[in-house]
């Protein structure tokens, strides 16, 4: 630390050369945040998810092909299922396309089978008895400042209605609360009756996106799911059955291989970086060569000149990495509470720092480990004669 007012004072000996450094240094960092937040938040999905005891049901083909309704029946009779139910994807949007909200068409017992989403006893009869009835999460109500008995207009995007219209309005008649903290995200979305969808759309009539299965005993869960496709086996809607942990990260693997994205983004930003970095490291240390030789002289050894420029290229970037991070942080809270769950994002905490703080340790070292060799090896006669 008795050296740092040295390290400081290199680093404003060109003030224009060293603020675009770090410019550089918080972009990058700024880039690494985000990207790792979303790629933190894909690499997690579905492991804290609640229901451990649930499966889900889709086509064996894909996701986007509709089941036969008449399938219930036969998957409640399956031994080991304690309870069944159904839901369909209706994709509308609310006012404008940037409100995008996850809202789906249930079945009247679809959240009986989900008692992490608090509901209370009146608020789920309405649900079943009011035909254009809707429950929303807490968080999208407050985004929204909806309350009971609004209407809510939503605007299909693949559904319309029998007579033509795209507007489906719906009667707010309940707001349910996800009791677990770290799960907030499921409150972004917007629940509305299966039998009215199944009314009112123009086609599809009698199909259902998948089914959600409560399963009696958890460790039978792999022998249940087998039962379950094996009801559609050699049909026309061959059915594929997982665990809701495996469907979520199956439904997220669809979008790619999210860690190879942002791992071949972040390589070539931080090869870009090293080059930056080091090239201004390398041109700093070239125009303080004597300076290094009159330090020499008066008793700073070659450790002593090899750690100088080291600190001095490690505070660099810990400098502007840290800003970035920071501002990553701040765009990814303002990020979330505008979009809420449409992009997943995991908030830029511990784990994300570590590993930030691990890369530019890395970079700081690497950038300035050539100019300090430089520096150490430098012969006093030889920089004051060059001078």
């Amino acid at each position: 630390m008795k050296f740092l007012h040295l390290i400081l004072s290199a680093l404003l000996r060109r003030k224009t050369r060293t603020i675009f450094t770090l410019l550089s240094v918080l972009a990058a960092f700024l880039l690494f945040g985000l990207l790792d937040s979303v790629r933190s938040a894909f690499a997690g999905a579905g492991r804290d998810i609640a229901g451990v005891d649930r499966l889900v049901t889709v086509s064996r083909i894909s996701f986007e092909l509709p089941l036969p309704k008449s399938l219930l029946e036969r998957i409640e009779a399956t031994p080991g299922v304690a309870a069944a139910s159904y839901a369909n994807w209706f994709g509308g949007v609310y006012q404008d396309p940037k409100n995008f909200f996850a809202n789906e068409a249930v079945a009247p017992n679809f959240m009986d089978l989900y008692p992490e989403w608090r509901l209370t006893a009146a608020e789920r009869t309405a649900l079943r008895d009011t035909r254009t009835g809707a429950v929303v999460g807490e968080r999208l109500a407050s985004k929204f400042h909806w309350k009971l008995g609004d209407k809510i207009p939503l605007q299909a995007t693949i559904f319309p209605q029998k007579g033509g219209s795209n507007t489906w309005t719906f009667d707010l008649v309940g707001i349910f609360h996800e009791s677990d903290p770290k799960q907030k995200d499921q409150e972004d979305v917007l629940f509305f009756n299966w039998d009215y969808f199944d009314e009112a759309r123009a086609f599809g009539n009698g199909g259902v996106g998948w089914y959600v299965t409560r399963v009696s005993d958890r460790n039978q869960a792999g022998r249940v799911a087998q039962a379950i496709d094996a009801l559609s086996l050699n049909s026309d809607h061959e059915t594929k059955t997982q665990t809701e942990q495996a469907f979520e990260a199956n439904f997220i693997s669809q979008f790619g291989d999210i860690g190879l994205i942002v791992g071949f983004i972040m390589g070539a930003v931080f090869f870009t970086l090293v080059l930056l970095t080091g090239n201004t490291m390398a041109q700093a240390v070239r125009e303080r060569i004597p300076e290094l030789a009159v330090l020499k002289t008066i008793g700073f050894t070659n450790r002593n000149v090899l750690l100088l420029l080291l600190s001095e290229s490690v505070l660099l970037i810990l400098f502007g990495g840290a800003a970035g991070l920071l501002l990553a942080g701040l765009a990814v809270s303002a990020l979330t509470q505008t979009i809420g769950g449409a992009l997943p994002m995991q908030p830029v905490g511990a784990e994300i720092w570590l590993r930030g703080l691990g890369l530019m340790l890395l970079i700081g070292l690497v950038v300035g480990s050539l100019p300090a060799r430089r520096g150490m090896r430098l012969r006093i006669v030889d920089a004051l004669a060059g001078r």
